[in-house]
């Protein structure tokens, strides 16, 4: 490490320094005398304009900057999973032993336990060829995953030596590859840069389903394994909360949760809630498949914007294991505040609202690190991105989710009224889309049922009708409506109540699992279907409404019918068709 400069303007999270030595853009660099993180992000002539990741109040002209040679990185190897970490990968528990609950500035210690040993399994073979991407061998991270030794993606050579089954630490040499440059040593760490996306072999289309249990999205609003989504709402339209029951429920093999410029208090109900539950696949703890990046309102604003670039590199290192990976950014909002903040203090000139003009593409370069992947080393992986996005007083129109809406392909709008009504998931069935409907479709014909895409398609053309004949019931009310749209009107409610509600503390309705979700489905279509056949006949809308005892059952289904056994269901089917039965039979000719 050498001396590379002395400060000479500190203006918020932006410092100048007149260098003296090599630097290099986006290096990272220590700056003054407590060390402080920083990245160069601007060079011209002899001054170099610097983004500092720590609190810089106290730096003064003069103070000195170091550059480290390297840019900004994070730490990759055994020991991620389970663990809180800030936007710059600080272990946050090992900081609090350090320096007590009020971290102090310039405090540094290591991402990675080096004092904790790892049982490492070799799986490769001295004398074989090995690229970028080919495992050594295996470490038992968590009970629920199994760590890969990966070659790092810039070597390439014979393997000369194989460390032996047994214990070590992440330092110690595990490997030696003889390259054309000569032999190199590798341990279990990898230390790569966050700006930078890792190589893969191949990008796939994105045709499997994230499976998620939320109804309104598996049946309506699909996710990929892959894919990318926002989650736009405003303040307390329950983003935190869905993004929350995505990361436990769905069926990702690891989980990033990016608390990026949210609240304090929200963050530590994350922090608190997750170590507690159980995750449902499996009955261990969630965070034994689970990284948090804590990076709070309170926490210096510059590291929000490091906080997304880490958390999507975490995510990168365990999808080239093979791994499907879900990255929860709440919210890029605050990232994005972040940005339009340090651009005002760099004097940049201002686009729409104040935001800077690369704003867009910072948020696509983001978004683009998403997808699934054959990795290097041949195995298939995947990353799934979820945003949430927080416009101010809920408006759409506003730069950060129009860009956002650009570049992803999913867009769960939430409803700040249906959350007044406490119906929850709020997501608005008409504002939201999805645009794997038709890329996972084969995937729900051939596992779940061959009806799938012909049963959503029905569900969403009875609430966008519900949505036009609303028009009219305001102005004239129902009763001047025909039986026919009164009875569909009736559907769509057994719809929204008994299928698009959902509540996420029930321990039975939390979860619905896709064969649940066709069957609530196929009922409620049955139920569709059969009234139209008693209204053909001549009866009257309100004989079903009122007369068929079944309905009070039907909402409720989801929250009482076991996943495991669905029996109840065609029960209520057969009791349907009982009752439509008689009616159909006074009406008979």
């Amino acid at each position: 490490m050498q001396r590379a400069g002395t400060i000479t303007y500190v203006n918020g999270p932006v410092v100048r320094a007149r260098v003296t030595g090599e630097l290099r853009m986006m290096e990272q660099v220590e700056v003054g005398r407590e060390g402080l993180v920083g990245e160069v992000i601007a060079l011209e002539g002899d001054l170099a304009t610097i983004q500092v990741y720590e609190e810089s109040a106290g730096l003064v002209p003069g103070d000195p900057v170091k550059g480290t040679g390297m840019p900004l990185g994070v730490e990759l190897g055994p020991g991620l999973i389970g663990s809180i970490i800030d936007g710059i990968e600080r272990p946050l528990v090992a900081l609090a032993e350090i320096a007590g609950d009020f971290i102090p500035r310039g405090v540094v210690t290591d991402a990675l336990d080096r004092h904790r040993s790892w049982r490492f399994v070799p799986t490769a073979v001295v004398g074989d060829h090995v690229a970028g991407g080919a495992t050594l061998g295996t470490v038992p991270e968590t009970p629920l995953v199994r760590h890969r030794i990966m070659v790092p993606p810039d070597v390439s050579g014979d393997l000369i030596w194989l460390a032996e089954e047994g214990g070590y630490g992440v330092n110690a040499p595990i490997a030696r590859v003889r390259t054309h440059d000569g032999e190199r040593e590798l341990t279990m760490v990898q230390r790569w840069p966050v700006r930078t996306r890792r190589p893969v072999s191949e990008r796939l289309s994105p045709n499997d389903p994230l499976i998620t249990g939320q109804r309104v999205i598996d049946a309506l609003f699909p996710m990929a394994k892959g894919g990318t989504a926002a989650i736009p709402g405003g303040f307390g339209a329950g983003k935190t909360v869905l993004q929350q029951g995505l990361a436990k429920w769905s069926d990702a093999q690891v989980v990033i949760y990016v608390g990026c410029g949210e609240r304090g208090n929200e963050m530590t109900d994350v922090l608190e809630q997750f170590p507690r539950l159980q995750d449902p696949q499996t009955g261990h703890s969630l965070m034994e498949r689970t990284i948090l990046i804590a990076n709070t309102s309170n926490m210096p604003v510059a590291a929000r914007e490091a906080s997304i670039y880490t958390g999507i590199t975490l995510a990168e290192y365990y999808r080239d294991m093979g791994y499907h990976v879900a990255l929860m950014a709440d919210s890029t909002s605050r990232w994005a505040e972040a940005l339009r903040e340090v651009s005002g203090r760099l004097e940049e000139m201002p686009a729409e609202e104040g935001f800077p003009a690369y704003l867009p593409s910072r948020l696509a370069s983001f978004y683009e690190r998403a997808g699934r992947v054959r990795t290097l080393g041949g195995q298939v992986g995947s990353i799934t991105v979820v945003g949430a996005v927080s416009p101010p007083a809920g408006d759409l129109s506003e730069p950060v989710t129009q860009h956002t809406r650009r570049f992803v392909r999913t867009f769960w709008a939430l409803d700040k009224s249906l959350a007044a009504a406490r119906h929850f998931p709020a997501l608005n069935w008409m504002a939201s889309y999805s645009g794997y409907a038709e890329t996972v479709a084969d995937w729900w014909r051939e596992n779940v049922s061959p009806e799938w895409s012909d049963c959503r398609q029905q569900i969403s053309s009875v609430l966008h009708r519900e949505s036009e004949l609303q028009e009219i019931v305001r102005l004239v009310g129902p009763d001047a409506l025909p039986d026919e749209q009164r009875w569909l009107l009736w559907v769509a409610r057994l719809i929204r109540e008994g299928f698009l509600q959902q509540n996420a503390t029930d321990p039975l309705d939390a979860y619905t699992t896709p064969e649940k979700q066709m069957a609530l489905l196929q009922l409620i279509l049955h139920a569709l279907r059969r009234g139209r056949e008693v209204l053909a006949k001549g009866a009257p809308v309100s004989r079903l409404e009122n007369e068929i005892s079944i309905w009070p059952q039907m909402i409720r289904a989801a929250a009482t019918v076991p996943n495991d056994d669905l029996s109840a269901l065609d029960e209520m089917r057969d009791r349907l068709d009982v009752q439509m039965d008689a009616l159909l039979k006074e009406y008979q000719s």
